[in-house]
């Protein structure tokens, strides 16, 4: 019986990624480059196939092509690498400590870290009852200037930062709460950074307000960020202790120790 052109499967496309791993696979097999032609030997593929993915891998930076003809795994692979280890490792280390404390308060605790220029929702704990009508899943991401977490990680950025972020995005604003003028994010990011907590006062959500902590790692760097989020009319900041005790908790986990001067401890410059 002959099949409908729905019933074949799409080959090329599943080729070109088997091919892929296939190159990748050959070139985590040695330290030193490998020539194009060893490459096509090891994976059985047309040198010309062979050529081809690898260039696009190079463009990608998957690849690096230290000299003409040889190739060898890239930085793009550590960099994807260390932020999984990383958001992982997070994560693992934040579960226990934000249940406590979401048993503590009874509302929604979330677990962010930085992409770019927007946070990205990586864990929550939360109950039906807390009475939250808005909820950010998990994947979900929002401009670093109308989060608390996101005001954390530009907190820590130098000012000359702060400003880069600010021409290139424009303080695009949500809310009529939303901060939109530089001065403005610039006075609300030295308090930040002088108690060591950010807020969120309805400037992503109207009728959300949310406080955030910052979590760190070994070496004393902001790598997520713990916030509590509660209808705008119910968020007690008698919580504060409470999220940078949790928050602490989890940086302890990572191996961050209080001798370390966090980032943000230092004075803006």
């Amino acid at each position: 019986m002959k099949k409908s052109p729905a019933d074949v499967p799409p080959k090329p496309s599943v080729q070109v990624l088997e091919r892929m791993f296939q190159l990748i696979d050959v070139l985590a097999s040695r330290e030193e480059a490998i020539s194009l032609k060893e490459i096509s030997e090891k994976t059985g593929l047309h040198p010309s196939t062979t050529h081809r993915i690898l260039n696009d891998l190079t463009i990608g930076r998957f690849v690096d092509r230290p000299e003409a003809g040889s190739y060898r795994l890239g930085m793009r692979l550590l960099e994807l690498g260390n932020l999984v280890k990383a958001r992982l490792s997070v994560r693992d280390a934040a579960l226990a400590p934000m249940r406590q404390l979401h048993k503590l308060i009874q509302q929604p605790v979330n677990l962010s870290v930085r992409q770019g220029d927007e946070i990205v929702y990586i864990e929550r704990t939360y109950s039906e009852r807390s009475g939250m009508q808005v909820v950010r899943a998990i994947g979900g991401h929002a401009p670093l200037h109308l989060t608390s977490t996101g005001k954390l990680f530009l907190a820590a950025d130098d000012p000359q930062r702060v400003r880069a972020y600010a021409t290139r995005t424009g303080l695009p604003g949500h809310t009529r709460n939303s901060i939109t003028q530089l001065p403005l994010l610039e006075r609300e990011l030295g308090r930040a950074r002088q108690q060591g907590i950010a807020h969120d006062n309805e400037e992503l959500e109207l009728g959300v307000r949310c406080m955030a902590a910052g979590v760190f790692d070994d070496q004393g760097q902001l790598v997520a960020g713990l916030s509590i989020s509660a209808p705008a009319d119910r968020l007690d900041e008698g919580w504060q202790p409470k999220l940078q005790a949790a928050a602490q908790d989890i940086s302890r986990a990572l191996g961050y120790t209080a001798g370390l001067r966090t980032v943000l401890n230092r004075p803006a410059q």
